[in-house]
């Protein structure tokens, strides 16, 4: 593929962003995850490769700063101890490794990102059902179709893209906008 082609999908998907619906679900989203970091609820963020750098990325952005200086926000991606990760793989399942720290760090009201651009990784999924179950909010980064995140997510952000890095570069506009969203909610 010549630069020239890749530049122009990755414009014609970054266009497609710009819909009532992606702008719904990323306002929706601010707004309720803003809230629960108002009451001193942590935002939980999870993914796989990419989207475990990802996870990383929105939490330093809020625990950090993003453009503003600002008290730390309560962020946890849970991709990021290999401690963690590690020994509840090995000993247990990679499947629950998400599911188990949604567990330990779980408080009604709270938020979870889940990022996956099919919305079918399984360790994402139960991840989700446990925060459902814990009374948590859900906001989902996904591709195109939402995957089985659509029936677990308060909101959804659906990159309107079937190439994985479309989906990525769509999700890291949304979730740098989420993050500048929040932070001045917190200024």
């Amino acid at each position: 593929m010549s630069w020239d082609k890749y530049l122009d999908d990755s414009l014609q998907v970054l266009h497609k962003l710009n819909s009532d619906d992606i702008k719904e679900n990323i306002l929706g989203s601010i707004d309720l995850i803003s809230k629960s970091i108002s009451s001193n609820k942590a935002l939980l963020v999870c993914g796989n490769g990419g989207s475990a750098s990802d996870a990383m990325h929105i939490t330093g952005e809020l625990v950090g700063r993003f453009l503003e200086e600002r008290k730390a926000l309560n962020a946890i991606s849970l991709s990021s101890n290999p401690a963690i990760l590690t020994a509840w793989s090995n000993d247990y399942s990679y499947e629950t490794v998400f599911s188990r720290q949604v567990e330990a760090h779980a408080s009604v009201s709270g938020s979870l990102i889940c990022i996956s651009t099919s919305g079918t990784s399984k360790n994402v999924l139960l991840a989700a059902e446990v925060a459902k179950e814990k009374g948590l909010n859900i906001v989902s980064l996904t591709g195109e179709t939402g995957g089985d995140l659509l029936k677990f997510s308060d909101f959804i952000i659906r990159i309107p893209s079937k190439s994985v890095p479309m989906i990525q570069q769509g999700h890291l506009i949304a979730y740098h906008y989420i993050c500048l969203g929040i932070e001045k909610n917190f200024l």
